[in-house]
């Protein structure tokens, strides 16, 4: 249903254009990046150190997804972030096919111990998608303004090597 692929400069108009205002960036990527989201921003995630990035293509060749891994220092865990899901997409279960490609790219192939991730807690859907692939959560931040005169808490989930791999998230690396 998706395969991953590296995410490369020539996928990045594609994923700005699913990112419809400040609000929306912000909800995506918290404080990384400043609207409008350009080439140069995106061009210097990709560079980062340590960070996986991919696109999820559907199976008629379509970007449908974006999500990286953003490894801690210690080798051994690693942050899931940046996750996306084309706005004609959702609710077609693309964002649980590509998370469960990146899990098992994290966990068998990077052999991570665990994941963690930051999500605002307004956004029930993410958070919802987050649980069903075994995310638990950890610790709930005091709200803060998100720049768009709202303000929400954020949720720290996760999900651990031994809690991963249950029978209907099995793939094999």
């Amino acid at each position: 249903m998706v395969e991953l692929s590296p995410f490369t400069l020539a996928d990045a108009g594609v994923v700005a254009a699913w990112i419809s205002g400040p609000a929306e960036l912000a909800n995506w990527a918290g404080p990384g990046f400043t609207w409008p989201l350009d080439d140069m921003q995106l061009a210097a995630y990709v560079a980062e150190p340590g960070r996986w990035t991919w696109t999820g293509v559907g199976a008629d060749g379509r970007l449908v997804g974006h999500a990286s891994l953003r490894l801690a220092a210690d080798g051994m865990s690693a942050r899931l972030g940046r996750v996306l899901v084309a706005p004609d997409a959702r609710g077609q279960g693309y964002g649980s096919a590509l998370l469960t490609l990146v899990l098992t790219f994290g966990f068998a192939r990077l052999g991570l111990e665990r994941v963690e991730l930051g999500v605002f807690s307004h956004n029930d859907s993410a958070v919802r998608l987050y649980e069903r692939l075994g995310f638990r959560l950890a610790k709930v931040l005091p709200a803060t303004d998100q720049g768009n005169g709202q303000s929400s808490s954020a949720l720290e989930m996760s999900l651990a090597r031994a809690d991963w791999f249950p029978e209907t998230h099995r793939v094999e690396p």
